[in-house]
């Protein structure tokens, strides 16, 4: 994934040609060519493969880590970090889901 700041970014968009760009998409469209559908590899960020590993819903994921739900999926999200005690547990879920089912289960 490349990140642009936003100097790059307005730097990028002053070199294109919008109306350009719609009018051969129209045209292509037209011609028939729908596109290609690429596939690409999105790895979830470590808390939701956690929480998946384990087969708990967010909201009872959450609950054993003492967060709300909205804390949750901000951490799911990368909007925001896990502290390091819930990090820890987020950590073992991971590794050992069994662990946490047995002992919160």
């Amino acid at each position: 994934m490349i990140i642009m700041n936003e100097n790059e970014l307005v730097e990028r968009d002053l070199k294109r040609d919008v109306w350009q760009e719609a009018l051969d998409a129209v045209r292509s469209i037209k011609a028939g060519n729908v596109g290609t559908i690429h596939a690409i590899d999105i790895k979830p960020f470590p808390v939701a493969e956690a929480r998946n590993k384990t087969g708990l819903s967010q909201a009872k994921f959450a609950e054993l880590l003492g967060v709300s739900v909205r804390t949750l999926q901000d951490w799911e999200q990368g909007r925001r970090q896990p502290s390091r005690a819930a990090a820890s547990l987020i950590q073992i879920a991971k590794k050992r889901p069994d662990v946490l089912n047995e002992i919160f289960g």
